[in-house]
């Protein structure tokens, strides 16, 4: 009797530690694999921020799609100007010319090591694309171009897309959008970069 009593205490314990090691493992492995996706993420939005940025320095405007985005930046010219002389230099008595070159905008994304094929697909959703809407933000009487591009944390949460894991998180929204610009101000800014 005793014998038996002692292998259900042990079992009990046995049962008891593989029940806190699951507790304990289950939020270590939802914040790190939280972390990976969102890192990932975030750095394919900084690099659309980027593009786009570019687009607007060659074409004046946001593209309004990734395949305008892609063909413009392939096929796009940065203007650089070359200041011949020291314009803030008092001293300098020679003429300053400037003079404007045109580099191809393909050598600047391949140097970066941007890949504009792959720019429109999230990381870790099976084949999802990032949401980008563009338009025009009267000011006054100034027109400003603004847009907007993320997606929803679900679409690259996978098995943690559900709300069940708010509880190792109280930030933790699947349904809340990660993205950069704003259609209702002129802003750039990553709403990753307040948190």
């Amino acid at each position: 009797m005793k014998y038996i009593l002692n292998v259900l205490i042990l079992a009990v314990i046995l049962i008891c530690t593989y029940i806190l090691y699951l507790s304990i493992k289950e939020p270590l492995e939802f914040k790190k694999e939280k972390d990976t996706r969102t890192d990932a993420v975030v750095k394919s939005l900084k690099t659309i921020k980027d593009c786009q940025e570019m687009h607007r320095d060659i074409y004046g405007k946001f593209a309004s799609s990734f395949e305008e985005l892609a063909a413009g930046l392939k096929s796009g010219r940065f203007r650089t100007i070359r200041v011949i002389g020291d314009p803030d230099d008092p001293n300098f008595t020679g003429k300053i010319t400037y003079d404007t070159l045109y580099v191809p905008s393909v050598d600047s994304i391949k140097k970066l090591g941007y890949n504009l094929d792959s720019l429109p697909y999230v990381p870790f959703a099976n084949g999802a694309k990032f949401d980008m809407v563009t338009d025009t933000l009267m000011q006054g009487i100034t027109a400003l171009d603004v847009m907007e591009c993320g997606i929803q944390r679900k679409a690259f949460m996978g098995k943690f897309a559900s709300t069940y894991y708010k509880k190792f998180d109280n930030r933790y929204d699947p349904d809340s959008k990660i993205k950069f610009g704003d259609l209702q101000s002129p802003s750039m800014a990553g709403n990753w970069e307040s948190k």
